[in-house]
């Protein structure tokens, strides 16, 4: 009898984000954040590095050939070898959807990209939002958006969008910190923004989970 050896191609994938914000602030949004100020959601996790420059300092990739950084994004070992486990946030989120990297000079943060073996899956021109790039990586859908306007040289983090079970519930949780809710750009789904008043330092929106 012959036996044959199959190997599954093992994908990139994001494994954590480092965001300088404290931990309380997310916990006060619904967040379950442990005692390590460690937030796990949908097989990513967040740390929590308390108060600082803000925003996401850096992510932690699996299966990229990157050391130090990516077109300016710092990238850090993960710490720890296995996704974390499943579970619902009180506030109902469930995921990550997308984060979202702008970048000065598209081209040159796509070739980057490409390099460190994550090359963008799809591009387009959308009205509004100019020219943009996507791909999966994981759990998480990497969204590059071209901002020639930006200062500086290098592109950078800009923010997160949360998949939860129920806007409505979220909605009746957050009051006026959550903006309201209207469709998004993938058919079929409804988004709303997070107020800049919520105390984070994460441009962070909240979406339906995907239709049946």
């Amino acid at each position: 009898m012959t036996e044959y050896a199959f190997t599954v191609p093992r994908e990139p994938e994001i494994a954590e984000f480092a965001i300088a914000d404290p931990p309380d602030a997310w916990r006060a949004l619904g967040f379950q954040v442990n005692d390590d100020d460690n937030l796990d959601i949908g097989m990513v996790r967040i740390r929590l590095l308390g108060g600082g420059a803000g925003g996401i300092t850096s992510w932690a990739l699996r299966r990229v050939d990157a050391v130090g950084d990516i077109d300016g994004l710092p990238v850090h070992t993960p710490r720890f070898s296995s996704p974390p486990p499943f579970y619902t946030h009180p506030n109902g989120a469930t995921s990550i959807d997308t984060v979202v990297i702008q970048s000065p000079d598209f081209k040159r943060t796509a070739d980057a990209f490409a390099r460190a073996g994550m090359p963008l899956k799809r591009e387009a021109l959308i009205e509004g939002r100019g020219h943009m790039g996507f791909r999966r990586l994981g759990p998480v859908i990497l969204e590059l958006v071209a901002r020639p306007d930006l200062g500086g040289e290098d592109s950078r983090f800009w923010g997160l969008t949360v998949v939860v079970i129920s806007l409505e519930d979220l909605a009746a949780r957050l009051g006026d910190l959550l903006g309201p809710i209207r469709p998004a750009l993938q058919p079929g789904r409804r988004i709303a923004t997070l107020s800049a008043d919520a105390g984070i330092s994460v441009p962070l929106a909240f979406m339906s989970p995907e239709p049946p």
